[in-house]
């Protein structure tokens, strides 16, 4: 008897600004298209365009995607991909909010205000000349703390929203090269805007963002995993036969990647815990 071939699933990742002159009837055709296509996962509509991360399996996914492409203002939109699991998302939701990444600075004209792009290969020559260059990595630290390019300067984001107060920290970079760097490249876009108005002088955002940067030059510049939003937690992009693992347990300081939520506080957090610690901190939780 012949096996059946394994189901194979595609998580999906795209973004775009762009007029979205009503959200809510959008976010309804999208919604549909979803769940006729079998996925799971998010999707932001807001008037200044949509953020989404799906996964289905690969002929869903293919489905879903050639509908997308179908829509004028979304057809010429990167769509980046990586393998999923079946099990990234428990649901699908799709929502309209007031930004589709909320950085809260006021309205920006992305496509006009926005920093120039450079491309991966690009950043991957100015890494062996040796250029003088600072990485800004605008993703959230527990994200930073797993995965991270060669140069980077965390400015300790614990939210995307935290970066307005976060820029006198930062004052002393104006004059630096600067290139932005974040997972897909949506919070570069709105955040090299508020950099530009704030007097920095020299940045420019990694096109496409640090996922396909991964794609191409997978095991270079780029240390450890990349957090995601989804139940993966993390993820190499490609496999690699050698990579470093640079996150360590916040208790025993073991190399680990694995994530527990601390709702000890609230809003709860994020925070680095090998197996082994993690038993132990949800036996202290059930005890206190």
């Amino acid at each position: 008897m012949e096996t059946a071939p394994a189901i194979r699933y595609t998580v999906i990742l795209f973004y775009k600004f762009f007029a979205v002159e009503n959200p809510a009837a959008f976010r309804d055709d999208q919604r549909a298209l979803a769940e006729a296509c079998n996925l799971k996962g998010r999707m932001l509509v807001a008037t200044e365009g949509v953020n989404a991360t799906f996964e289905g399996t690969d002929a869903d996914v293919e489905r879903y995607k050639a509908a997308l492409k179908r829509i004028p203002a979304l057809a010429d939109m990167l769509i980046k991909e990586s393998a999923g699991t079946g099990k990234a998302f428990r649901k699908l939701e799709v929502k309209v909010r007031p930004e589709v990444v909320t950085l809260g600075a006021g309205a920006f004209d992305v496509a006009q205000e926005t920093a120039p792009t450079l491309e991966s290969a690009e950043l991957e020559r100015m890494y062996e000349r040796g250029d003088d260059f600072v990485v800004l990595d605008l993703r959230n630290d527990y994200e930073i703390a797993v995965g991270k390019f060669d140069k980077t300067i965390d400015p300790a984001l614990h939210n995307f929203r935290d970066l307005p107060a976060k820029l006198p920290e930062l004052a002393h970079l104006k004059d630096k090269k600067v290139v932005t760097v974040c997972t897909g490249g949506i919070r570069c876009e709105k955040a090299t805007c508020l950099l530009k108005r704030e007097g920095f002088t020299d940045v420019v955002q990694l096109k496409d963002g640090i996922h396909t940067y991964m794609q191409q030059y997978p095991g270079k510049h780029f240390r450890g995993s990349l957090f995601v939003f989804d139940n993966r937690i993390t993820t190499t992009v490609v496999d690699t036969p050698q990579r470093d693992i640079i996150g360590t347990c916040a208790f025993c300081g073991a190399r680990t990647e694995d994530f527990y939520n601390d709702d000890t506080v609230r809003p709860s957090r994020k925070v680095i815990c090998c197996r082994s610690c993690i038993g132990v901190q949800q036996e202290v939780l059930r005890t206190t």
